[in-house]
């Protein structure tokens, strides 16, 4: 356990899609600066699997739970049983989120209220039982983004309306209960390396800038706590680069766009990759 964080010494810390990816890592991450953890997910067997082995290699206490983000009842549920076995609740990182991809005229209305329900719902399901439980006490919202949430991505529409929609919410909410000593952060990763973003075409030069893997993004998200900040871009780089873009005029950024193949990185995708991750998401019924 690092000495860096020793402010998150033994506090409870709720992880959401804790099973795997982003979710996992946090989870780990935590559990390494000294926190306990409860991790969350729809997979309820793969999520107890994966709290035994961080329980195993980080010596942390953590419990992997069942939940169902677009239920508040399942979400309440959660943070009761959370806070039975390790305490009074102090950080919820809400990570869950799918990402279907494909034109918004093709898209199932099933799947996009599935998204909905999900990467919004879930956000605001757990964000308000988080807010009842750290009144008074002070504590920690961190609400799992993306990029996707400041710009716009053919292929991915709905995604980024939900995205769109955390980052608002957030940067709200942290003004909301600022006073109140609850601190809102949102996160905004670039493409993750995880069976989420797979099968993604963004060009190969643009990889070492704008890609990260799920430690990095567990590791901003565990430096967020005590910060209070309202925004955290992962990685930096990608975040300045999508802001400097928004500030040349609309079609000579649709001109760059098009021509560096920013506009077909999750149209133009490969399909054995894609399918794996749908048959996935949509097995699990999420």
């Amino acid at each position: 356990m690092t000495n860096n964080h020793n402010h998150l010494r033994d506090k409870v810390v709720v992880v959401t899609g804790g099973a795997r990816g982003i979710g996992r890592a946090t989870g780990e991450a935590f559990l390494r600066a000294g926190a306990h953890v409860a991790l969350g997910d729809i997979d309820t067997e793969l999520v107890e699997k994966t709290a035994a082995e961080l329980a195993e290699t980080t010596g942390g206490q953590v419990c992997g739970l069942g939940l169902d983000v677009r239920s508040r009842k399942s979400f309440a549920a959660f943070l009761d049983d959370a806070e039975s076995r390790l305490g009074p609740l102090d950080v919820l990182v809400n990570n869950a989120g799918i990402m279907p991809t494909g034109l918004f005229a093709d898209e199932d209305d099933a799947v996009t209220d599935r998204m909905v329900a999900i990467n919004l719902g879930g956000v605001l399901n757990g964000s308000k039982l988080a807010v009842q439980r750290l009144t008074g006490r002070g504590g920690h919202i961190i609400n799992v983004a993306s990029l996707a949430g400041v710009s716009g991505h053919p292929g991915l529409a709905t995604y980024c309306a939900t995205k769109h929609a955390v980052v608002g919410f957030s940067e709200t909410l942290h003004l909301e209960l600022a006073d109140a000593g609850i601190a809102v952060t949102a996160v905004l990763p670039g493409i993750v390396r995880t069976e989420l973003s797979a099968g993604h075409s963004a060009p190969a030069w643009l990889r070492p800038i704008g890609e990260v893997d799920p430690g990095d993004v567990a590791a901003a998200i565990v430096t967020a706590v005590g910060a209070r900040r309202a925004r955290v871009t992962v990685p930096k780089a990608l975040g300045a680069m999508i802001k400097t873009m928004s500030l040349i005029p609309e079609r000579t950024r649709n001109r760059i766009s098009h021509a560096a193949h920013f506009d077909t990185a999750f149209t133009n995708v490969d399909p054995h990759a894609r399918d794996v991750y749908h048959r996935r998401i949509n097995e699990l019924g999420t």
